[in-house]
């Protein structure tokens, strides 16, 4: 019996490669190249190939010397894409740059990328297309959605509001 559950123990346990500093390196290039990454997620991956401390340190030195690593570009092709692709508001944005460790002034220079006038143009986009597609005819339940869904994707609420006011009334 005891030979079982430790031939068991040992037959599901799963062996991750393990990787020199120089193979880390490369694989560590191609999955900074193939899109913006931040220091987080790249520290992230080198613990998950069970890279150790001083080796993370000096890939990711290598990283940032070699210009694969560098937060603001990282800061502003998010903020960018999650505006422009999911329609979020500057609060998420700034809410999921901190969850990623980004620094104020990099948060700053991100939001600097998204124009005043496309801001206010893709709220009234998207409050008109949600408003339509709300059915509800209580009034003061279709508010409170259209404001739950605005908020919930991080525009500000002074702005969320008027906007109700606007189109509901």
């Amino acid at each position: 019996m005891l030979i079982c559950c430790v031939f068991c123990f040992f037959t599901t346990v799963r062996h991750t490669p393990s990787y020199t500093v120089e193979e880390a390196k490369r694989k560590l290039e191609n999955y900074c190249a193939y899109q913006e990454r931040c220091h987080k997620d790249v520290v992230k991956k080198l613990k998950g190939m069970n890279m150790i401390p001083i080796a993370i340190d000096t890939i990711i030195a290598h990283l940032l010397e070699h210009n694969f690593l560098n937060e603001e570009r990282f800061a502003k092709s998010y903020a960018r894409g999650k505006f422009n692709i999911k329609k979020w508001g500057r609060r998420r944005i700034v809410m999921e740059l901190k969850a990623r460790n980004i620094s104020k002034y990099n948060i700053q220079s991100a939001l600097k990328e998204i124009s005043d006038s496309d801001y206010y143009n893709t709220l009234d986009e998207l409050a008109k297309k949600r408003a339509s597609q709300i059915t509800e005819t209580n009034i003061y339940k279709k508010k409170k959605k259209l404001a739950d869904y605005l908020l919930y994707r991080g525009w500000e609420s002074h702005l969320v509001y008027e906007k109700i006011k606007e189109l509901i009334g």
